[in-house]
């Protein structure tokens, strides 16, 4: 059972409005306001349903991405490009740790300022995940 929300500060309810975090016993839960009725969501049930969907996006991309990050990282070699893919590839090992250790709450921040939102309706169900696009260098911009 995870300590705390992951995405405390992400999660946001199909008007927009942010989710709040609260516990009710020990089960840390996202707050959505129902026509003002507080409903209180397992954050863990959200929070599997988001890196689920994380997992489904890297799976058969595991090569790209352990070489773009290793380039990003500085460790453009053939060892640290294998590990990170290793990584990749057992990536539900690093979501059980994900879920109980939780994110940074300065990473957490980069994240919202970059554009990452999680987006649920009253029943918990992910209804979208928004994630910064990586652009294209020889695009414009989106402008």
């Amino acid at each position: 059972m995870p300590r705390q929300p992951v995405f405390a500060g992400l999660v946001v309810d199909e008007a927009d409005r942010p989710a709040g975090t609260a516990y009710v016993g020990d089960e840390p839960c996202y707050v959505v306001d129902d026509g003002g009725f507080r409903r209180h969501i397992p954050s863990e049930q959200v929070d599997r349903q988001v890196l689920e969907m994380m997992r489904q996006q890297i799976s058969g991309n595991e090569d790209m991405l352990s070489e773009q990050a290793a380039k990003m990282l500085g460790m453009d070699d053939i060892f640290s490009k294998a590990m990170l893919q290793n990584q990749l590839k057992n990536i539900n090992q690093q979501f059980d740790i994900l879920l109980q250790m939780g994110i940074p709450e300065e990473s957490r921040a980069f994240m919202g300022m970059s554009g990452f939102k999680v987006v649920i309706n009253v029943h918990g169900e992910v209804v979208r995940l928004d994630q910064p696009a990586a652009t294209d260098e020889g695009g414009d911009g989106g402008e």
